[in-house]
């Protein structure tokens, strides 16, 4: 549940406001299918114990087309070619109010609800007694489990126009919910509309974003709004003005799509759907705050600014920040300390522990790592290829930074060190979302390395975002940031793909293999296999199944690497073909990455078995072959389709700083862009610059094109 929406947790009374969008179709007649999921809905909500009152536009919409129909069928050609006078008002409220509630009452009927009609006016509100009467009538109405439906009386109000006079003490049906919501002490007053919700500006502008809690001394003058309802008589401005009249006066007010199925039930569930407004809003959300939009284009200008500096400029931040971590040991111990120390008390598996720890030495090991990019050399404006197109019209395309990059990781706080140094080598903004067990971890570090930044740059180049409610809204912001690297399980990854059109860089699982071969010094296998897993097991390079070549169960080499194993306390599983050569439990399934002391083992007939197996069960990270057979090794590493294949080397290996890339973002199984461990260059792209003297192409007339390779013939 959303913590700005736990207060639905005591909701009991819920006024449901549908408008005259929501209750018509463009062309002007009834959305039924629409109207009838919702009345599912609060029907739903009825036989749960909540009470339910229903406020209704679209009688005067309804009616008017009602009318038209009935006015062109009883007219001669004659008479259509006359000028339409425009139909009365209050007649077309008369005609749709009687269609509206036929219909209301035959979905409720199907749905086995009893439902009831009150018409009321702005004159009756002024009536002490009538309003004292009203609260009995609807109170009584609940008690009988009974679905109260409120419209204003248009057919007979004295207003001038039901369009045009908002004079009085409510002006149209958003006003109405509000002031029934307050007069008949609702818990709850849903406003559903034919969009998400409130806007910084029109829906339609793509720069408009949702807006998901209100805040008036923040939003009042920040707002600008579209047109008006297409059918009635309000829109966002009356259904704000209503919404912050009836928040400030104690009812916690929802606006929401009507369109969007099961949304009046996912409010009441506590999910973060539409725009709240409540009277306590500025205490969840400082007015200061800046948004998920915000941060990031503030990291996109702190990027530029980043990369108008000189190499040497860039290069003594990294040497600032490495400096920092160290000069701030103690108090990312202590806050680390307090991360561990919260995941132990909640139980949390030895892996995920093991991952969220740091150790002095480990923060040493950063730094130096920030030291090395330091010293990398210059990766931004390399020239790439150098080419003369034509005489006096040279083309270069050189590497340059992607621009804004989203990472997502889990419970791992050096991660967010690597990162940042990365994208301060490569000069990319960053937004950084880390796993709550590294909550007090990630602030110390994102403080560290921030604070190290120039003022010419500016702190905002690397936002912390600190709640999982603004991850889908930074999902939705492929006009702002470049790309997204999932860090997590296969689940995280899974759904960060299908919930952006962001270029998503990363891998899932690390289900890595060790294949013995027959061919294989048995040491140097013991030594690998060991490493691979044992090393560290919460890794995503370490080793989850262990292939051994049939022929080793015959020679006991399995045996032996079994007695190996379980000497480090790691604990084994079989496969199939490994039952009853062995006396250990039986694998579920070869996908499994165990993140901890444990591996599969299985037999296989020969190296192309190991590859299919691989292949079948694997996800694509990193393989090793153990074998003193050149060809069977060849013969594997050709083969296997893996971001990284070794020979007669632990899958240990696999990582950015073993590499020599100072660091690494993640290591990705994707094959477009960057594969295998992503250091500094996977976080670049490239650009073209031609530099001509007044060349035109005029169909190509003239032009003798050379397409002489510059970069190779002139050595640099």
């Amino acid at each position: 549940m959303d913590p700005t929406r736990a207060f639905v947790k005591n909701v009991k009374r819920v006024v449901v406001k549908v408008g005259t969008a929501v209750v018509t179709r463009d062309d002007g007649r009834l959305a039924v299918g629409r109207l009838g999921a919702i009345f599912e809905q609060l029907e739903k909500l009825n036989s749960r114990g909540f009470e339910i009152i229903l406020v209704t536009s679209g009688a005067v919409g309804a009616g008017r087309q009602r009318l038209k129909y009935r006015k062109m069928i009883n007219s001669s050609f004659a008479d259509l070619q006359k000028p339409q006078v425009e139909l009365d008002g209050k007649a077309c409220a008369a005609v749709g109010q009687n269609g509206l509630m036929a219909l209301y009452d035959t979905l409720f009927s199907q749905l086995d609800v009893t439902s009831s009609q009150l018409l009321v006016t702005d004159n009756d509100f002024k009536n002490a007694d009538f309003r004292m009467q009203l609260s009995r009538t609807v109170d009584s109405l609940l008690d009988l489990r009974s679905i109260p439906i409120f419209n204003e009386n248009d057919a007979i109000s004295t207003r001038r126009a039901p369009y045009e006079d908002s004079s009085g003490i409510f002006w149209d049906n958003d006003s109405l919910a509000a002031l029934l919501a307050m007069e008949l002490k609702a818990d709850l007053l849903v406003l559903l509309s034919d969009v998400d919700g409130l806007y910084s500006g029109p829906p339609s502008d793509p720069r408009s974003k949702l807006i998901h809690t209100y805040v008036k001394q923040k939003h009042q003058k920040a707002i600008s709004f579209g047109d008006k309802s297409r059918m009635g008589r309000g829109g966002m401005d009356a259904k704000v003005k209503a919404a912050v009249n009836a928040a400030y006066s104690g009812t916690p007010v929802v606006i929401a799509s009507g369109y969007v199925p099961n949304n009046i039930i996912k409010v009441l569930n506590g999910e973060r759907v539409g725009t709240l407004f409540h009277n306590d809003a500025h205490l969840w959300i400082p007015v200061t705050e800046i948004g998920p939009h915000e941060m990031a284009v503030s990291a996109r200008e702190a990027s530029r600014k980043l990369q108008a500096l000189t190499s040497e400029e860039r290069k003594n931040i990294l040497l600032n920040v490495a400096f920092a971590l160290e000069a701030n040991e103690q108090f990312i111990m202590l806050e680390n300390d307090a991360d561990v120390e919260s995941a132990l008390e909640a139980g949390y598996d030895e892996a995920l522990v093991a991952r969220l720890a740091l150790k002095p030495s480990k923060i040493r090991a950063l730094a130096e790592s920030v030291r090395r990019l330091a010293d990398m050399e210059e990766p931004i404006g390399q020239v790439l290829k150098r080419t003369e197109l034509a005489e006096g019209l040279v083309l270069e395309k050189k590497s340059c930074p992607l621009g804004v990059l989203l990472i997502i990781f889990e419970s791992r706080p050096d991660a967010l060190v690597q990162i940042a140094s990365l994208a301060i080598r490569s000069g990319n903004g960053l937004l950084l979302k880390g796993g709550k067990e590294a909550k007090r971890s990630n602030a110390i570090l994102h403080k560290v390395i921030t604070s190290a930044l120039p003022e010419t740059v500016g702190p905002k180049l690397i936002g912390l975002l600190t709640s999982r409610e603004e991850i889908p809204d930074l999902l939705k912001l492929d006009d702002v940031i470049d790309l997204v690297i999932p860090r997590g399980s296969n689940k995280l990854v899974s759904q960060i793909k299908n919930s952006t059109k962001i270029s998503v860089l990363g891998h899932s699982d690390g289900i890595c293999h060790v294949y013995v071969d027959k061919a294989a010094n048995l040491d140097m296998a013991k030594k690998i296999v060991l490493d691979a897993k044992t090393d560290y097991p919460a890794a995503c390079n370490a080793m989850e199944t262990l292939l051994v070549h049939k022929d080793l169960l015959a020679s006991g080499g399995l045996q032996e690497l079994v007695k190996e194993l379980e000497q480090e306390g790691v604990a084994l599983f079989s496969g199939p073909r490994v039952n009853g050569a062995v006396n250990f439990s039986k694998a579920h399934t070869f996908h499994h990455e165990y993140n901890s002391k444990a591996c599969t083992i299985e037999i296989v007939n020969n190296v192309d078995e190991a590859i299919e197996h691989i292949h079948s069960y694997g996800s694509s990270h990193t393989e090793c072959i153990v074998t003193d057979d050149h060809n069977v090794a060849e013969h594997f590493l050709n083969r296997v389709d893996s971001a990284a294949v070794f020979h007669n080397a632990s899958t240990r290996f696999c990582d950015g700083a073993r590499f020599g890339l100072g660091a690494e973002v993640g290591i990705s199984t994707s094959k477009i862009h960057a594969r295998g461990p992503v250091g500094v260059e996977g976080l670049l792209t490239t650009r073209w610059v031609l530099r001509g003297k007044g060349q035109v192409v005029e169909g190509d007339k003239g032009v003798v094109y050379t397409h002489k390779d510059l970069l190779t013939s002139n050595g640099y």
